[in-house]
Order: C-alpha cells, then structure tokens, then sequence
C-alpha cells in the first residue's frame, strides 16, 4: 500500500478555496474510513462544514467508521444528528446509537422518521447474543413471479438505496422468503429465461431468534456474501453481510479468548477499573474456592510431607506438567468443536487419541524424570525417609515421580479433552471449560495421584 498522508491531503481539501460541489468530489474519492479518521481531529465547525459538504446519506457512511461517534454527535443538532443517522443501515445506526447517553438518544430517535425508527426496533428487539441482532435491512428483493426485465428493473430503483446488491433476494407471492438470484445471472439472463429457473431455492437462512454460536460454524462454512434472516412466519425481515459475518467473528473469537482467561467477557481496552473488575472476579471467586479445595485437601497429607520432605520439592513438577498437558488437550478440544459439529464417532475418537498422547507423554517424561531425580538423590545422597541415603529408597522416590507424571497427565489429557465436550452437550459454552479451570482441576487429581502414591510406596 502507498505510502500516504490521507489525513493531510483531507484537510488540505476542506481548508482549500475550492466550492462544496468540488470539495465533495475530491472527498469521495477517498475512503469513508479515512474521512472518519479526519472527522475526529475537527473542531464543531469543520464538522458541522464538512457534513453539509457530504450530505446526509454520504456522512451517515462516514460516521459508521467513527472512533469517537458520541463526541462528533454532540457537536450536531440533534436534528441533524437524526438525519444523519436515520440515513445509516439500521445495525450501524443502533451501534451509533449505543454510544450515546440515554436522554441524547431519546432525543435524536424522537426526530427520526417512522420508517428508520421501526428497522431500528426491529433489530434492537433480539438479545445481543441472537443473530437477529447482527443483520442489516440494506438488501433488495424481487418476486419469484417477476420476469427477468421487471426483476432487472425492480433491482435498479432498489440499488439507489441499497448497496448490497450482488445477492437479491427472491420473496414468494405471499412475501415469504422464496430463494437468492445472483446479480450476475440476472444480468447474463435472456429477457424470456424463466426467472424461477436461476433462482437458488436451496440457499442457507437463519432464524433472526437462533443463537449466534450455533451458526458460527455455518457462516464459516458456506463464505456467502450475505444470508437471510428470516422471522417464525418465514418472512425475511434482514440480512447478515459479509462484513458484519467478519464483526460475528471477531466477536465471538474475543469472547472465547476472554473465557479462555478465566474472564466472564471480553474487556474493553478503555473501560473503567469496576467494570474490568466485575467481569474478572467470577471466576476468580470459582478458582478461590477450588484453590482453597486444594489447599484443605494438601492438609491431609501432614503425615507424608512430615516425614517424606525430600518429596515435596518435585511437587511443582508434577503439578505443572498435569496442567500443561491439561491445557494442551483443551486447545485442541476446544478447536475441533469450535470448527465443525462434532458427532459421537469424532468425540470418541478425540478422547482416546488425547489419552494416548497424555499417556506416551508422560512415558517419555517419567523416565527422564526418574533417571534425574536418582542422579540427583544418589549424587548428593539426599536421605528420604532418614538422614542417611539408600538406594531402595532413592529408586522408590524416583519411581513415585515417574508414576505420578505417567498418572497424572494421561488424567489431565482425559480431563482436559472430556470436559469442553460435556460442556457443549449441557449447552454450555465450551470456552467455559478455560484454562485457568482446567489448570486448578488437574493440580488438585495431580496432587491426589502424587501423594497416593508416596503412601501407596512408603506404607505412610
């Protein structure tokens, strides 16, 4: 890409004595999102001038692209402001919307127009986390009873208002949804092609009331420019774009590495120190509690540590390894189920080949581990259950490491891989099963396993 001062070149225009009529038609040959970018660093004059060089529908595109959307509405007249917005798609006038307090909202949608206030609600009316809440209502339709020349120009007076053009969606005679015709076919059609006969009937559409992780794996799947949305009654009542697909995607892969962390939601960089607070203290509340499981349960091992000290030390090697292996599994768990529906057969296969990579793991590990902590008590003749060192005892604690590593990440591999799977069965979020969770839930059976088995060993 060029290197480019677009910022400076937009400003150089705006202050240049050129007319509005050619000002705006040096502007339009720019970005919208580089105009944004110049639209916050304008001062309430230069704003108020270059939305009235723009026009409405032109600088409702622009605001869209806006970082600091509250602070340029506020610098209109909420009667300007309406016009604007109510000129935007309806998802990029809620997210305007959204950024304003409630009374300046109030205020601008009472001055919007009815038409522009009902697509609002009809978006605004589904949860955030229903794919009604994503889609637009910037689409054309024709009728499957159109020829191709009335469809042809039905979608040229539709075009001057909407610009996602490349898919048309076709409505039956009772206006339900019928089927999509592609821009190109209707264009290469013969004028006496039946119409009926280039539609795709067949085409992909959601319930606006379906929840969007359920469809994740189908936007991904098909690559469609736009999919339709449609109500109970099968009437079309939006459309999901490409782009807003790439915003669904983005959000839901934030929202997953958020519950990856341990966080109830993704944060926001500028959010305040409470709301980050809020969001962060769930789970560390679930992992207080599990950590003071663990730290209850080590009490029952008083005896061990008492009179086995030497074994504590390796401890935290057991336990580490446990939660890497845990978090490996649940990685890749969390991938495969997150990528396509996953069927018995796959879920059974996931779990066993995750054990088994748990268990050679940990065989491989075990036995440099034993052959290390035998070097290390043979070479400092490190006594274990007495002052003076003996061999039976080094090879025991050696063996109680290697078993333990064996032990507890083969466990933590099952542990891992089982439960993001039994998660989604229950409906619930698989990122849930995060690494944190995980890493507490495999120190505590790691500990169990290390500790049973310095009992098992030394007869404690």
């Amino acid at each position: 890409m060029e290197n480019r001062d677009y910022k400076l070149e937009l400003l150089e225009i705006l202050n240049s004595n050129l007319s509005d009529e050619e000002k705006k038609a040096k502007l339009l040959s720019y970005h919208d999102n580089d105009i944004a970018e110049v639209v916050d660093e304008l001062d309430e004059n230069q704003r108020t001038e270059l939305f009235k060089i723009l026009g409405d529908d032109k600088s409702g595109d622009v605001l869209a692209y806006s970082e600091n959307i509250s602070d340029v509405i506020e610098d209109l007249e909420p009667s300007k402001a309406a016009d604007i917005i109510e000129s935007m798609d309806a998802d990029d006038a809620i997210d305007v919307l959204e950024e304003l307090d409630d009374s300046q909202r109030e205020e601008i949608v009472s001055l919007m127009d009815k038409e522009a206030k009902e697509d609002i609600q009809e978006i605004a009316k589904h949860d955030d986390d229903e794919i009604g809440s994503k889609m637009t209502n910037n689409f054309v339709t024709i009728h499957n009873t159109d020829t191709v020349k009335s469809a042809t120009k039905r979608v040229i007076k539709e075009a001057a208002e909407n610009d996602n053009i490349s898919t048309i969606f076709v409505l039956d005679e009772n206006e339900k949804f019928y089927g999509v015709l592609n821009l190109r076919d209707l264009i290469i059609a013969r004028e006496n092609t039946d119409l009926k006969s280039i539609i795709k009937t067949n085409y992909p559409y959601f319930n606006s009331k379906t929840p969007v992780a359920d469809i994740i794996n189908d936007l991904k799947d098909y690559a469609m420019d736009s999919y339709p949305i449609v109500n109970d009654n099968n009437e079309l009542i939006g459309v999901i774009t490409s782009d807003d697909v790439v915003e669904v995607l983005d959000a839901e892969t934030g929202e997953d590495y958020a519950k990856l962390a341990g966080l109830t939601d993704e944060e926001d960089q500028d959010g305040s120190i409470f709301s980050s607070i809020r969001k962060r203290i769930p789970w560390l509340l679930i992992l207080l509690v599990l950590d003071l499981v663990l730290a209850f349960t080590m009490t029952g091992f008083e005896n061990v540590v008492e009179k086995l000290p030497i074994i504590v030390f390796f401890q935290t090697m057991i336990l580490d390894m446990a939660g890497n292996t845990g978090t490996q599994s649940l990685g890749v768990t969390i991938r495969l189920l997150s990528t396509r529906d996953v069927g018995a057969k796959d879920v059974l296969k996931t779990i066993f080949k995750e054990i088994r990579i748990g268990f050679f793991n940990g065989l491989i590990l075990a036995a440099l581990a034993f052959g290390f902590v035998f070097l290390y008590l043979f070479i400092a003749k490190k006594g274990v259950e007495q002052i003076d060192y003996t061999t039976i005892q080094a090879v025991k604690a050696a063996g109680i490491v290697g078993a333990a590593l064996i032990s507890a990440m083969t466990v933590s591999a099952t542990i891992g891989t089982v439960t993001p799977i039994l998660f989604k069965k229950i409906h619930i979020d698989p990122a849930v099963a995060s690494g944190p969770f995980i890493t507490t839930i495999n120190d505590l059976t790691a500990m169990l396993i290390y500790f049973g088995l310095a009992i098992m060993l030394f007869n404690l």
